[in-house]
């Protein structure tokens, strides 16, 4: 079966760094687009990046602080977040759109003092 499976989540300071890493199993990920979502409790899950045909895409919230990149090898797409701001509080979910979506787990960053 296809799997996405994350990690890299935690607690950081205000301005601090991270990287999320996104291993993809039972399926090439660059052959489909791959996102990066995320949702802060109550509110709607939003789209914070996107990669697909080495075309990037970014949220105008996340614009020039993060970084989606996948690494074809390892079959892993990973999400670098700098200048981290406690509103990127949030459940962070990797997502792959193949003939149906798939989903990671989700991997929960905080981002406080």
């Amino acid at each position: 079966q296809v799997q996405l499976v994350e990690s890299g989540g935690g607690l950081v300071q205000p301005g601090g760094s991270l990287r999320l890493s996104c291993a993809a199993s039972g399926f090439t990920f660059r052959s489909y687009v791959m996102s990066w979502y995320r949702q802060a409790p109550g509110k709607e899950r939003e789209l914070v990046a996107m990669l697909g045909d080495g075309i990037t895409n970014y949220a105008d919230s996340v614009k020039g602080r993060f970084t989606i990149s996948g690494d074809n090898a390892k079959n892993t797409v990973y999400l670098q977040m700098n200048s981290l701001k406690p509103e990127d509080t949030a459940v962070y979910y990797c997502n792959a759109k193949l003939w149906r979506p798939v989903w990671g787990q989700g991997t929960q960053v905080t981002v406080s003092s």
